[in-house]
């Protein structure tokens, strides 16, 4: 770069400006954060209290797979029409109306006693649910320039850790106290509370009434794909479905996610089963993954957003982030086999810390390489196949327990994410130059 130059160039941030920007954009993604922190309590409610009511019921681990694969099949197909819908109606509506949906279904949750209630139940809220990561990655597109965006994806994909430790450390308390159907009312309360903040918060960039002219000028400098995509109609899902950064982005996720759904889901009952843990002490341990989670999440985004501002390439510097981020998800392979409990946790902390750094690049990636306009179409795409590789993973993991053990599960989560970096490396394309590829 010329350093006569003024202009800084999009992959650094700007180095002189005479005053303040203003942060709406920090107050937007902290709203996000919290509608992941309620969407992450909600979903876990029942995971957590699987173990009572597998108990209370009789439920096998096959019944459980059911239930659980309800929520990971409607919430699978809601990312992709959930983009689209996001992508057409706005965030703002689209955002608030899934919430109101998901924390009824919630709700309604409490008064169910069957398999095919429970099921019945969890498809619905996944229906819900599936929403919020399209909105969440179509806002960050819109309101951040590149060098932040890792880290804004960090923060409200990092809801997803703290929601879920928050509910391994209160829905048991609360279903000792009251009953296990008061969780469900208490954890679907919360997004009333978080709806009416949502809709004070956020407003469209080009339409926000307290969003500064400066901080509107250091967004649109730094980002640096285009608003709109150069087709419409149905050329323009054609020529994502031609895309082979898209194709990347879709496999990436569906080969990582499993792995979080895989400990989500399932770590309470592992705990009850195979160590022995009563519903007290799942309170007392079961959150700590998620914070390891939550550091994970940080991790990755202030590594690519460091190396972004050294000079390193936007997507190389998140490929790259993803690399890395392998080898720790490692460490959950031998969980299974050790004996002791806390080693078994802390092995769990750390192939969690991995997976959540390489989950904040595959957000990321969609903002980077797309433009804005279908960034929550791709997103929700590549929700879609992650979706559905996991309710596979899921009815596996519950045939495999009731045959077998938790050991083959551990085994297959920890080496998944080795062959979607591969496809990452393998499919994505954008070179030193700063304009993403699209297909001609």
């Amino acid at each position: 770069m010329n350093p006569s130059n003024p202009q800084p160039p999009v992959d650094a941030p700007p180095t002189s400006r005479p005053k303040k920007t203003g942060g709406v954009r920090w107050w937007i993604v902290w709203t996000l954060f919290f509608s992941t922190v309620t969407n992450y309590i909600s979903r876990q409610t029942f995971s957590v209290l699987s173990p009572m009511i597998t108990a209370q019921y009789h439920l096998s681990h096959t019944d459980l797979a059911k239930i659980l694969g309800a929520f990971q099949i409607s919430y699978a197909v809601t990312w992709l029409l959930g983009g689209i819908f996001l992508d057409a109606v706005g965030t703002r509506l689209g955002l608030a109306l899934a919430v109101i949906f998901w924390s009824i279904v919630n709700i309604l949750t409490g008064f169910a006693g069957s398999v095919f209630g429970f099921a019945s139940f969890r498809f619905l809220l996944g229906i819900g649910e599936g929403f919020n990561w399209p909105a969440a990655s179509k806002t960050v597109a819109e309101w951040f320039p590149s060098q932040e965006r890792s880290l804004a994806v960090a923060i409200f994909d990092s809801g997803s850790s703290v929601g879920g430790a928050l509910a391994a450390l209160v829905i048991p308390w609360i279903a000792l106290a009251f009953g296990w159907r008061w969780s469900f009312i208490f954890s679907g309360f919360l997004g009333f509370v978080w709806l009416a903040m949502w809709l004070r918060v956020y407003y469209p960039l080009d339409r926000h009434p307290r969003v500064t002219p400066d901080e509107v000028e250091l967004i649109r400098a730094g980002q640096d794909t285009p608003r709109n995509s150069p087709q419409r109609g149905l050329r323009r899902y054609l020529d994502l479905a031609r895309n082979r950064n898209v194709w990347g982005i879709v496999l990436g996720r569906a080969l990582t996610d499993p792995i979080w759904w895989f400990y989500v889901f399932w770590l309470p009952q592992y705990l009850s089963d195979a160590r022995g843990f009563s519903l007290k002490r799942i309170a007392l341990f079961a959150w700590m993954p998620f914070v390891a989670a939550d550091i994970g999440n940080f991790t990755g985004g202030f590594i690519s957003g460091y190396c972004i501002r050294r000079g390193v390439p936007v997507v190389r510097a998140r490929l790259w982030v993803c690399a890395i981020s392998c080898l720790p998800i490692l460490a959950g392979i031998p969980a299974a086999r050790v004996h002791s409990v806390t080693l078994a946790l802390a092995l769990i902390c750390v192939a969690l810390w991995g997976y959540a750094s390489w989950s904040t690049m595959g957000l990321t990636l969609p903002s980077d390489l797309l433009p804005h306009d279908v960034v929550a179409t791709v997103t929700g795409l590549s929700g879609l196949a992650a979706g559905l590789v996991s309710v596979a993973f899921t009815f596996a993991v519950g045939v495999l327990v009731d045959r077998f053990s938790y050991t083959p599960a551990f085994l297959v989560a920890g080496l998944m994410p080795l062959v979607a970096t591969a496809c990452v490396f393998l499919l994505i394309r954008q070179q030193l130059g700063r304009a993403p590829i699209y297909p001609s």
